[in-house]
């Protein structure tokens, strides 16, 4: 029977991390996920349903002036279709400046925790880390916003970014939505993963809808050019399941309270700044080199 509250409990309530049947749900570390978003402590007037949730939290954030750059329309990038494999390039997206060498805007490779990092060959800082849910809304909100943003930062070389999909919610029939969509995109070859991750983002399910089933994975898989059948297979068999939940602790071990979560060069990036092009620029510019060690 739930409360007032929903499955979370009362403001307060630890966020158990999510994870697939039988899997027993372990606490937190100290000091993560005291207010995520979607988290255990809604804004008032929360009634326990999670539309109701995103309202008000909507609410709050035009109370900071930042709801006016969330209905941005469009992420616009040119993507080259590539085989599988560990690594591929990305094309480049309108806009994009080019010099000697640069036709490309990236190389997406697949790093040893599922995570995918998107950069041009030799540019190893600054890197701006995303934690990111594809069933979150206002992930959605900021790829539209600042999507093309971040590729034409990696295309001219001014920063690396890294991808770090996991599953925040915990609540049917968001909680699986979630898995299965973080579970394909790890099943997804690294050259077409951009084209996915915003084809995900593009077709995201209403709250309390089910939604990224195996058949819509695999025609989205289809549109961003996967033609590997291990990937049909990968997707229709949850194969992605447990390294899922590997993600999921990862971003509950690294603190991470809600979603989109920016981090750059570990500095965590206020959302005033991530929800507009020109906040996202400056913050890679004025990012400082790691200082070199001397002898």
């Amino acid at each position: 029977m739930q409360g007032p509250h929903g499955p979370y409990g009362p403001p307060g309530t630890p966020l158990r991390p999510a994870g697939g049947p039988g899997w027993a749900p372990a606490p937190p570390p100290p000091g993560s996920f005291q207010q995520p978003y979607y988290g255990p402590q809604y804004p008032p007037g929360y009634a326990g349903s999670p539309r109701k949730g995103t309202r008000a939290w909507i609410i709050a954030l035009g109370a900071f002036g930042i709801l006016a750059v969330l209905v941005i329309a469009g992420v616009l990038v040119v993507l080259a279709r590539t085989g599988g494999g560990g690594t591929g390039l990305i094309g480049n997206p309108p806009g994009a400046s080019q010099g000697p060498g640069q036709d490309q805007a990236g190389q997406a490779t697949r790093q040893p925790d599922g995570s995918i990092a998107l950069a041009r060959p030799g540019v190893d800082q600054p890197v701006l880390e995303i934690y990111e849910d594809f069933q979150c809304p206002v992930c959605k909100a900021f790829e539209e916003t600042n999507g093309s943003t971040l590729r034409q930062l990696v295309a001219d070389g001014k920063v690396k970014v890294v991808y770090r999909p996991f599953q925040l919610f915990t609540r049917e029939p968001l909680a699986s939505n979630s898995r299965r969509a973080a579970g394909a995109a790890l099943c997804a070859p690294a050259g077409n993963w951009i084209a996915f991750h915003d084809l995900l983002f593009q077709n995201q399910p209403p709250e309390g809808q089910d939604g990224f089933a195996a058949a819509d994975l695999l025609n989205w898989g289809r549109q961003a050019g996967i033609d590997d059948p291990s990937f049909a297979t990968c997707v229709s068999s949850l194969q992605k399941d447990g390294e899922v939940r590997q993600a999921t602790q990862a971003a509950l071990a690294a603190g991470v309270q809600g979603t989109p979560t920016l981090r750059l060069d570990g500095t965590t990036l206020p959302q005033s700044q991530i929800f507009t092009p020109d906040g996202l620029r400056e913050a890679v510019a004025n990012t400082r080199p790691a200082p070199v060690a001397t002898a």
